[in-house]
C-alpha cells in the first residue's frame, strides 16, 4: 500500500470532504495529508528514514493517526503500543523493538523522561501532552511535527514485503511476541471489507476502538481507501457512543462482543434512533447470540455480522455472508484466504470435527518479530495455526468453540496466562500459580487464578491484585484469585492447568 499516493488521490477528489471528526472538530482530506506530509517531513528531519522503528504510545486521538501515517509516508515501521500498557510492559516492547523514535502521551507513571533515561537507543521522544518544563535532550513537543514547514524532496516508496508495523499482541515483562504486518498486508483489512460488507466513501463509521489493535486501524484504511468519514472517540462509553450514532447519523461499525453487551445494559438503550445504520459486525465469536439479535431489534434495517481473524491474519478473515440469520457462526472465508481445520496430528479433521483453526494466503503475517523459533513453530506445514478451536459445517461456515493452549481472549484483549502467573510467581508470599481463563458474560473471558502461598505466609486476594497492578495492565489482572493447599500436578509433575481450565462448549 503507498500511503502517500492515496493520501494525495484522496486529497485531490474529496478536498473539502471530511475525513475524520474528534470531539466535534472536522478534519478534511486535504488537511489531513498537509499534517501528515509536515510530521513526515519533521520526523525525517530528526533521522527517521525507510526502515527505522517508530513507537506510539497513545490513546484515541488525532495524533494516533497523524503518526501513523507520517510513519509509513517514510516508509518506516510502526509500532503500536496499548495505552494501558504499565511501565515495566511498555519499556520491554520498546526494547524488544529497538525503536528509533516513540510519539506518546505522558501518564502519572508514565515520563518521558524515565523511558528516555532508562531506553538509551530511543534518540528522540515526542510527547503529545508536553509541559512547560524541562525535558532531556531528545524530548520533543509533537505539536512541532504537523505545524513545522519541512522541506523534503520526496518520499520513500516502500516494497510490499517493507514491514508496516509490528503489533504487540500482549504487552509483556517476559518475551514479547510482536506481529508484523508488511505493506502489502496494509490492503488486506479494507479489501476484506469491501468484499464482506461494500465499504464505500458514503458511509459515515464509528470508531471506539484503539488504533493500537486491528479492529481500530482498519477504520484509518478504510478512510484512506475508500475515502469514507469516521468519528472517533477517545474511549469507548456506551451512552455516548449511541448518542454519536443518532446525532451523526452512522452508517456502521464494528466492536467486539463485550461492547454490545455494555450497550444493551442501558437502561435507556432502546431510546435512540438507530435507524441510520446499515450493517454493524461484531469480531471475537460472541458468547452470547441472543445479545447480538436483541440489539438488532432496534436497528432491523440493519446487517448484523458476526466475524472472526487475527493480527497474524490480518482480520476480518472470516466473515458471515449477509442475509445469513447464522449469528453463532463467524461465517466465511474471503475467496483470496484459505481455512482449514486441523486435527492433533496437523491432518486435515474430518468434515465437521472440532480442531484447530489454519489460514494461509497472502494476507498471514511474514511472523513474529526476532522469533524464528516461535515463527517455524506457527507456520509450520505451510499453515498459520491460529491457536483457536474450531468447526466447519456443511454449508462452510465456521464456528469458533474454543482456545487452545494458554491464551485469554478479555474483551478482545489478548492476555497469556503464563504472563500473569510470573507476576504472581513475583510476590514474596506466593509458592505456587496457575491462571486460566474463565467464561464471563460482559467480556467473553477473564483471567482467574489458583494460588499456593508460602509456609506461614499470609496475603489476601486483594492484596495480590494490588500487586499485579504495578506490573500488568488492568484487564490482565486476575478477578478471581484463589487460594489452594496444592496445585494439582500432572505425570511429569507440571502444574495440570487442564483440571482447573473450563472444557470447551459442545457442538
Amino acid at each position: 500500500m503507498n500511503i502517500t499516493a492515496l493520501l494525495k488521490e484522496q486529497a485531490r477528489k474529496h478536498p473539502a470532504k471530511t475525513a475524520f471528526v474528534f470531539r466535534g472538530e472536522e478534519v478534511s482530506f486535504r488537511e489531513l495529508k498537509d499534517k501528515v506530509f509536515s510530521a513526515a517531513a519533521a520526523l525525517s528531519a530528526h533521522g527517521i528514514v525507510k526502515g527505522d522503528r517508530v513507537a506510539l504510545y497513545l490513546p484515541g486521538c488525532p495524533e494516533y493517526i497523524l503518526s501513523y501515517l507520517a510513519v509509513w509516508v517514510l516508509g518506516a515501521t510502526a509500532v503500536p503500543l496499548d495505552f494501558m500498557l504499565t511501565s515495566d510492559e511498555l519499556l520491554s516492547c520498546l526494547g524488544h523493538c529497538e525503536a528509533k523514535t516513540l510519539i506518546m502521551r505522558e501518564k502519572a507513571v508514565v515520563s518521558a523522561c524515565g523511558l528516555k533515561e532508562k531506553l538509551p537507543a530511543l534518540s528522540s521522544v515526542f510527547v503529545c501532552n508536553h509541559k512547560d518544563t524541562v525535558y532531556p535532550s531528545g524530548v520533543f513537543p509533537f505539536k512541532e511535527l504537523p505545524e513545522k514547514d519541512c522541506a523534503i524532496s520526496g518520499f520513500p516508496v516502500p516494497d510490499d514485503s517493507d514491514p508496516a508495523i509490528i503489533f504487540y499482541t500482549s504487552g509483556t515483562t517476559g518475551k514479547p511476541k510482536g506481529v508484523i504486518v508488511n505493506y502489502r498486508q496494509l490492503e488486506a483489512p479494507p479489501k476484506a471489507m469491501e468484499y464482506f460488507v461494500e465499504l464505500s466513501g458514503e458511509d459515515i463509521a464509528l470508531c471506539a476502538l484503539p488504533f493500537s489493535h486491528l479492529g481500530g486501524l482498519i477504520y484509518i484504511q478504510g478512510c484512506l481507501v475508500y475515502s469514507l468519514t469516521f468519528v472517533l472517540m477517545e474511549r469507548f462509553i456506551p451512552a455516548e457512543f449511541l448518542k454519536i450514532v443518532q446525532e451523526r447519523r452512522i452508517t456502521c461499525f464494528w466492536i467486539v462482543p463485550s461492547m454490545y453487551y455494555a450497550l444493551l445494559q442501558l437502561k435507556e438503550f432502546e431510546s435512540f434512533d438507530l435507524s441510520s445504520l446499515r450493517w454493524v459486525v461484531t469480531f471475537g465469536a460472541s458468547s452470547s447470540p441472543e445479545a447480538l439479535r436483541r440489539f438488532q431489534k432496534f436497528c432491523p434495517d440493519a446487517q448484523l455480522l458476526n466475524g472472526w481473524g487475527m493480527t497474524e491474519t490480518n482480520a476480518p478473515t472470516v466473515v458471515l455472508p449477509r442475509g445469513s440469520a447464522k449469528i453463532e457462526s463467524v461465517g466465511r472465508p474471503a475467496p483470496w484466504v484459505e481455512i482449514c481445520i486441523l486435527d492433533e496430528n496437523d491432518k486435515p479433521a474430518q468434515a465437521g470435527a472440532v480442531g484447530e483453526v489454519a489460514v494461509r494466503g497472502w494476507v498471514v503475517t511474514d511472523g513474529y518479530f526476532k522469533d524464528p523459533e516461535l515463527t517455524a513453530e506457527s507456520m509450520r506445514g505451510g499453515w498459520f495455526h491460529t491457536g483457536d478451536l474450531g468447526r466447519i459445517d456443511a454449508e462452510g461456515d465456521l464456528f469458533i468453540v474454543g482456545r487452545k493452549k494458554e491464551m485469554i481472549k478479555v474483551g478482545g484483549e489478548i492476555v497469556f496466562e503464563p504472563e500473569v502467573e510470573s507476576v504472581l510467581l513475583r510476590h514474596p508470599a506466593v509458592a505456587e500459580a496457575a491462571v486460566v481463563g474463565v467464561p464471563d458474560k460482559l467480556r467473553g473471558e477473564i483471567p482467574r487464578a489458583w494460588v499456593v502461598l508460602k509456609q506461614d505466609a499470609a496475603v489476601s486476594a486483594e492484596d495480590l491484585r494490588y500487586f499485579c497492578r504495578e506490573h500488568l495492565a488492568r484487564f490482565k489482572i486476575p478477578q478471581q484469585i484463589e487460594f489452594l493447599p496444592a496445585l494439582p500436578k500432572n505425570r511429569s509433575g507440571k502444574n495440570d492447568k487442564e483440571r482447573l481450565r473450563p472444557q470447551p462448549a459442545g457442538n
